[in-house]
């Protein structure tokens, strides 16, 4: 059964997920159709491990010696009452979808034809 885990941001504002019924972590808030449980830290705290997973994830992609125009990296994000955010399991086992490109002719990039 799915749980429903409430976050709170750093400005006091609630943001209600569904988890997958993994709700340690977490005290019960109300009782209903679902269970609301209140998480152990906030919103912007549950997304830190992310946003540092981004950083270095750029960080690696952009200053390395391919020297890409764009980077797009996409993944998803689960977040669990116990552990945050973490990186969403696929079927594939992980998710991360890595994009670089580079505009012809720009300074870094592939010369132009």
């Amino acid at each position: 059964m799915d749980d429903l885990v409430e976050f709170r941001t750093d400005s006091g504002a609630s943001v209600v997920v569904v988890t997958d019924g993994e709700s340690r972590g977490a005290r019960p808030v109300s009782r209903g159709d679902g269970v609301l449980r209140q998480a152990g830290q906030t919103f912007d705290g549950a997304l830190e491990s992310i946003h540092s997973a981004a950083e270095s994830a750029l960080r690696v992609f952009r200053d390395g010696q391919l020297k890409p125009d764009a980077v797009e990296i996409e993944f998803g994000v689960k977040l669990t009452a116990e552990a945050g955010a973490v990186i969403a399991k696929t079927a594939m086992e992980g998710h991360l979808v890595v994009k670089l490109s580079w505009s012809p002719g720009a300074a870094g990039g592939t010369p132009a034809a």
